[in-house]
């Protein structure tokens, strides 16, 4: 029998918690609760969940500092949960590094295929070719899994890896937003068009720190996005 996925919800509101537990429950999840931050650093350490849906303002340390900590032992795919809903929020918590943002209140139906789609994407993160791209002193590794800049390693989020190895996969290629929406997110997310614009933006800053205007991701206004290929 297949193991049940573990979620650790995070939120000091009672009600939030019952409503994710009851609604993931059904869909076959066990889901495991903290209050605060510090609880959810701490369980996170020892219960090692699939994923992490953590609210962002709570007392004591907020959502975007115990993401930090939780960082500092673990790459478990987060869910932002919170009560903002502006443009800069948004961005502000897919730059932090989280996987998702979901704005209160939220469909529980929505919250279950987000929750579903992230770790589909992450299940399913594992390249399937053996590959070795070189631009100058940036080797991509697909094989390995690993990138490389002037020797030295590049570390990259689960969410930046992947867009990168669409891209890298697909170098030389136009790929359209939809369809690396579609591969990394999932098809409910095809539209959703400034995801990609917060994590090419991410990628680039780690990939080519000190030449920004000769990036090799080139973008195609309205289309998407290519990867030059390697010479």
């Amino acid at each position: 029998m297949q193991q049940r996925q573990l979620v650790l919800a995070v939120d000091d509101e009672p009600p939030i918690l019952r409503l994710v537990r009851a609604r993931l429950n059904a869909d076959g999840y066990t889901v495991i609760t903290a209050t605060n931050g510090e609880e959810a650093v701490q369980m996170c350490e020892e219960e090692r969940p699939d994923i992490v849906l953590l609210d962002v303002m709570m007392p004591g340390i907020d959502g975007y500092e115990t993401m930090r900590q939780i960082r500092t032992f673990s790459d478990v795919p987060i869910i932002f949960l919170t009560a903002r809903s502006g443009p800069a929020d948004t961005i502000r918590g897919l730059d932090s590094g989280a996987d998702d943002y979901i704005t209160k209140p939220f469909n529980p139906d929505e919250l279950a295929a987000r929750v579903a789609a992230v770790l589909r994407r992450v299940s399913d993160d594992v390249p399937q070719e053996h590959e070795r791209l070189v631009y100058g002193d940036l080797v991509i590794d697909l094989d390995r899994r690993l990138v490389t800049l002037g020797g030295e390693e590049v570390h990259l989020t689960r969410t930046e890896w992947e867009l990168l190895y669409q891209l890298a996969s697909n170098a030389g290629r136009v790929m359209r937003h939809s369809e690396l929406l579609s591969r990394i997110w999932g098809p409910e997310f095809r539209d959703e068009t400034y995801y990609l614009r917060t994590w090419v933006s991410r990628l680039r800053a780690k990939l080519e720190p000190h030449q920004p205007e000769e990036s090799i991701i080139k973008t195609y206004p309205g289309m998407g996005y290519r990867l030059e290929a390697p010479e």
